[in-house]
């Protein structure tokens, strides 16, 4: 994967309407992708959940967002509020570059959600801090990402599940953060 401009994946991102889901009866939550140039290419902001009991998310890599809440104006307020709240990172609305389409997970053991990805380009990595919901913050290269598409083993509800995966460094990333990823990668190829 070849390093891309911020105004070519945001003009890619514009040729396509993003596919949208009916959220009548599903929770609206968002996350932002937050892109900024590094020594290879471009990177993305990650964030490891902090671990918490009944959080289905509990110590995963994951993208920084959350729930709509009702003084949200949509959900691109959402994603830039949760992530001012979870790392600190005030987003300007003239840094999305677009909207992914939107996500449903798979599994009956979530609850039933609609997530909205957002993606935004920075010039530079922002300073992004912990929080009570984030225990670890980290960067990877879109390139780096890319190149360790795999599979591994993690606990499902307590049982060992085999899922595809990317594995930058190792960190293992999978689930609806994966599924954020592979559609993104296409665009910043």
């Amino acid at each position: 994967m070849r390093p891309t401009s911020f105004s070519a994946l945001k003009k890619r991102l514009a040729a396509r309407a993003p596919a949208r889901v009916d959220a009548s009866s599903a929770m609206e939550t968002s996350v932002a992708l937050i892109l900024a140039p590094g020594p290879s290419g471009l990177e993305a902001l990650f964030i490891r959940r902090a671990e918490r009991p009944g959080d289905p998310w509990s110590g995963q890599i994951g993208l920084p967002g959350g729930r709509r809440e009702p003084a949200d104006a949509d959900l691109l307020a959402t994603a830039l509020r949760e992530t001012r709240e979870e790392v600190g990172v005030v987003l300007a609305a003239s840094s999305l570059l677009g909207g992914l389409d939107d996500l449903v997970p798979r599994t009956p053991r979530l609850p039933p959600l609609l997530i909205r990805p957002f993606v935004f380009g920075l010039a530079e990595r922002p300073d992004a801090r912990l929080s009570e919901e984030v225990a670890g913050v980290m960067w990877y290269g879109l390139a780096e990402i890319s190149a360790s598409a795999g599979a591994a083993e993690v606990s499902i509800g307590g049982a060992a599940t085999r899922v595809d995966c990317f594995k930058p460094r190792g960190t293992v990333i999978w689930g609806l953060t994966y599924r954020i990823l592979r559609s993104l990668l296409p665009f910043a190829a």
